[in-house]
């Protein structure tokens, strides 16, 4: 089942996408992982590739891009965009799917429906959770740079010329999400709708509480001595989640 998720990012140093790409981070501080020698660690497997940056790499073409236009100058303006789209972990192993496949999907997706946008696409093999899904990272400038034909999610004229920015508002989500599930039908993967989403669907912020709270429990399970261990591991359940369970519960 795969899903789409967008982040808009005001961070103006646009080599840190391509550092959280293909360096190692802390899943919880999005911080860089560091060997012993205070070194960055190398993610060990991953596709990168760059569109429309001609010879120059991406942060370096965004920055220029910027600078002619006189965008993306300011503290507020949103300078870059990261949308991810993450395949079913049974998709490998079901349907074929491998990170080379991965990677040309993304850029086909993101040629398509982010035409005229410096871009960067990577795929990694596995998610931070280790759930084994093959997901594509997509970041582009937020600035576009070739005036491109008017899409079916742009609604204004600024949508299709260069030196005007990407919008990334609800319709163009539903959208791209549309155009996920077409291509996951296309390719043979496993897909869910994603334009009406699930009973049980719980906010980002959420997710992270609870993986956040779960490791904490299971570090102080951990200190424990061997006789009082827990029999079964402890979960970890966020109020929303109890709030949720009472009320199946009532009904």
């Amino acid at each position: 089942m795969a899903t789409f998720k967008h982040i808009s990012s005001k961070n103006a140093d646009y080599g840190a996408a391509e550092q959280y790409l293909t360096f190692e981070h802390d899943e919880f501080t999005m911080k860089p992982t560091l060997d012993e020698a205070g070194r960055l660690i190398l993610r060990e497997d991953y596709r990168i590739a760059t569109l429309n940056c001609g010879e120059e790499d991406f942060a370096v073409a965004c920055m220029r891009a910027n600078l002619r236009y006189g965008k993306n100058q300011k503290r507020e303006d949103v300078k870059s965009h990261h949308y991810i789209i993450s395949f079913d972990p049974r998709d490998a192993a079901d349907n074929g799917l491998t990170v080379d496949r991965a990677q040309a999907l993304g850029e086909e997706f993101c040629a398509e429906h982010f035409p005229g946008h410096q871009a960067i696409v990577c795929t990694h093999p596995d998610g931070h959770n280790h759930s084994g899904n093959i997901h594509v990272h997509i970041v582009i400038n937020s600035l576009r740079i070739e005036e491109v034909p008017l899409l079916p999610y742009m609604d204004r004229p600024a949508d299709t010329r260069a030196g005007c920015k990407h919008r990334c508002t609800d319709a163009a989500m539903e959208y791209f999400k549309a155009e996920v599930m077409e291509m996951c039908h296309r390719e043979n993967l496993y897909q869910i709708d994603l334009l009406h989403g699930s009973k049980n669907r719980i906010t980002e912020r959420e997710y992270w509480a609870q993986r956040k709270g779960q490791a904490k429990l299971d570090k102080e399970a951990a200190a424990l001595p061997a006789e009082e261990q827990p029999a079964k591991p402890t979960k970890f359940e966020t109020d929303k989640e109890k709030l949720r369970q009472a009320i199946r519960t009532a009904l």
